[in-house]
């Protein structure tokens, strides 16, 4: 089928499938040979071509089924040569259409550089509401169905090509060379920047979209794709009736989105994946950037340095010059402290030899440093007897504050949220603290939430609400509303200081 790309006149068979690439974009699907030249001048072939050169390659494409010729009987020829130019008229066949498109396509890869884009990760989940919401109203529009569920596995494609893309070209750059070491550092610096902005809340888009996917699964995913291939009025055709496989190909793109946030078979999803890959290249990138910034504070590299040593040993004329080239360069030539003295050197005649004289001690230091340890006299210790007393009773202090606040909030079994009304601001926070923590997580089979505190002495269970009632909690700095979830709270290791104020919603 691309067989075409190759050769002498891959050009000409190139321009040649772009002029009927171009011609149907138009809705003209069949093009004689005066109509094939003019459009090969608007895709840019402007060389000498003669009758017999496009017709030799207008026949080689149409022994590759690149190509169908038709003869025109609707036109009204005046002369034989006028009946011989546009008598044959040609088309693309589905191979031609094949092959063109996917050259096309991997043009398009080639230029292409992917991009990590929330935008599209809030169009999905702005689709996925809009098609709960069409859901939950039978009177709604088939069609309207159909196109919203076009544009979210559109949104999924994008998704879905620009992440492989931009994940190639992050592994490219990780292991790229550069000459322009100041480019380089720009480059990769941008890049750490791009991928910290992606992962601010990307946590919260990923849950967002999870919990679309299972309303949308509440009401059935069947209901959503018949209700689709009502409004898609697919056209009747000869053959086999479409209907299941275009519901078959909708299922199999549907089971694709539950991969990327809500697995069904308990694996990680790929949104989880995505963020795994994007930090570790933060942290490797931070390292290579570190690398480059210390090889320019130094002439030259170690890398460098060994290489011209390697050099100069190679060419180095007798093996007495090699060892001094090895002295010069490593300093593990015998050592000679004429410096040091013995401690009573009176001790030690003068024309005594080295070999005969006592040892000396040398500091550790006069290798690495140049100089000797000088001793002084040690610092006075600071009394810190005091410091220690008030942060012990700081951290005293918030580990009771922190167990009062977990008491008010245990409950004796599960409660509404709305149950707990007014609450102090420390022990609101302490509520949002471990809701959040339960949010995160994924639920069980019969929905429910569970969460751990760090310190492993407060679990919350959280379960979903039964019916649509709106909880609002009050504080001193404000209201906060939500949905009535189902709360239990449980610290089995903190003791209650009284009773909680707690009730059960009415209803």
């Amino acid at each position: 089928m691309f067989r075409f790309t190759t050769g002498d006149r891959a050009e000409l068979y190139c321009a040649v499938l772009q002029a009927f690439g171009e011609a149907n974009e138009r809705l003209e699907t069949a093009l004689g040979l005066d109509d094939i030249r003019e459009r090969l001048r608007t895709v840019g072939w402007f060389g000498a071509l003669t009758d017999e050169e496009l017709l030799d390659a207008l026949k080689q494409l149409r022994d590759w089924r690149l190509l169908d010729v038709i003869q025109n009987h609707a036109e009204n020829y005046r002369t034989a040569q006028e009946y011989e130019r546009r008598n044959l008229q040609y088309s693309l066949t589905r191979r031609g259409e094949a092959a063109f498109a996917g050259v096309a396509h991997a043009m398009a890869v080639l230029v292409a550089t992917g991009a990590l884009q929330t935008a599209v990760l809030d169009a999905i989940a702005d689709r996925l509401d809009a098609l709960h919401a069409l859901l939950e109203d039978p009177a709604s529009a088939d069609r309207r169905v159909f196109g919203i569920l076009q544009e979210l596995e559109g949104h999924l494609d994008a998704l879905r090509n620009n992440t492989k893309q931009f994940n190639g070209e992050l592994q490219r750059l990780l292991r790229a060379e550069s000459a322009e070491l100041a480019t380089f550092q720009e480059v990769k610096a941008a890049t750490v920047a791009y991928l910290q902005e992606f992962l601010t809340n990307l946590d919260q888009r990923t849950h967002a979209i999870a919990l679309g996917v299972g309303r949308i699964e509440d009401h059935g995913v069947s209901v959503l794709h018949h209700r689709a291939l009502r409004g898609a009025e697919l056209p009747p055709t000869a053959g086999d009736d479409p209907a299941p496989a275009w519901l078959e190909h909708r299922r199999a793109r549907w089971e694709g989105l539950r991969a990327w946030f809500r697995p069904v078979d308990g694996t990680p999803a790929r949104a989880e994946q995505l963020h795994n890959v994007a930090r570790r290249a933060i942290v490797t990138l931070l390292q290579v950037l570190d690398r480059i910034t210390e090889s320019r504070r130094r002439s030259s590299s170690a890398i460098q340095d060994f290489r011209q040593l390697a050099r100069w040993f190679a060419t180095a004329p007798s093996e007495e010059d090699l060892h001094r080239l090895w002295s010069t360069a490593f300093g593990l030539s015998s050592s000679r402290h004429a410096h040091l003295a013995h401690p009573d050197p009176e001790l030690v005649p003068i024309t005594a030899s080295w070999a005969q004289s006592p040892p000396v001690e040398v500091s550790a230091l006069l290798r690495s440093s140049g100089r000797t340890e000088r001793f002084s006299r040690t610092g006075k210790i600071r009394d810190v007897a005091a410091i220690k007393a008030a942060r012990a009773e700081r951290a005293k202090a918030e580990r009771a504050a922190i167990d009062a606040a977990w008491s008010l909030l245990r409950t004796e079994g599960p409660v509404r949220l709305s149950g707990f009304g007014a609450l102090d601001h420390t022990v609101f926070e302490r509520l949002l603290e471990i809701l959040g923590r339960a949010l995160a997580t994924t639920p069980d089979r019969s929905g429910a939430r569970r969460a751990v505190t760090g310190d492993g002495r407060v679990e919350v269970i959280l379960r979903p609400p039964p019916d649509n009632r709106v909880a609002t909690l009050v504080t001193a700095r404000g209201q906060l509303s939500g949905p009535d979830y189902v709360v239990e709270v449980r610290s089995p290791g903190i003791g209650r200081h009284r009773a909680p104020p707690l009730r059960e919603a009415s209803g």
